[in-house]
């Protein structure tokens, strides 16, 4: 079984963010889910992520990789949207990452370090008309190009947090899909 850092989203950690995690529980894994805003979530991801912005996202991601301190670098790091940031830097930066799973979002590598580390795998998750997605899209398909072991899943609709239950954007179909892939991901490299 896999141990998981599984980031949250710019809605913050919300109700569907604690079910994923707890469904990936419920399935063997160790998994932290911690908060990178302090208690706080928003209705609205424009309104979380202007929390993000006032805070800093530099602080966002300092707050995030802070939270790997104490657990070992074997891990699985995760990320939903603006978690993808810390989930990223920390599968690239902090040696011994087992591999990454990015939903709905992905960083150049130049972002991090510059190049992917060998022998970590990684999924990336997204919907495929994702209005969000319009820069992460083509970024995405550059990490799969790049990296051996990479994974790109499309799923058809345009909501951005389609994995959230607790959200407008939640697709059932999609999300079970997700979380199979998810599951047999953390299988093959638990």
């Amino acid at each position: 079984m896999a141990t998981v850092l599984l980031f949250h989203h710019g809605q913050g950690r919300t109700k569907g963010l604690l079910d994923f995690a707890d469904q990936l529980r419920a399935s063997g894994h160790t998994v932290h889910a911690p908060d990178l805003y302090e208690g706080r979530t928003f209705d609205d991801l424009d309104e979380g992520l202007g929390y993000a912005r006032a805070v800093g996202f530099g602080e966002i991601l300092r707050r995030g990789v802070a939270s790997a301190d104490d657990l070992p670098a074997d891990i699985v790091y995760a990320g939903f949207s603006l978690g993808v940031m810390p989930a990223q830097s920390l599968a690239q930066q902090r040696a011994g990452a087992r591999g990454a799973l990015l939903y709905s979002a992905a960083f150049p590598t130049t972002e991090f370090g510059g190049t992917w580390p060998k022998g970590v795998p990684v999924q990336i998750h997204m919907m495929d008309a994702d209005p969000w997605g319009e820069e992460d899209r083509p970024v995405a398909e550059a990490l799969v190009e790049e990296v051996a072991d990479a994974q790109l899943f499309l799923y058809p609709g345009s909501g951005h947090l389609f994995a959230d239950e607790s959200l407008g954007d939640y697709d059932e179909q999609a999300a079970d899909l997700l979380q199979e892939r998810t599951l047999a991901f953390l299988e093959r490299v638990g």
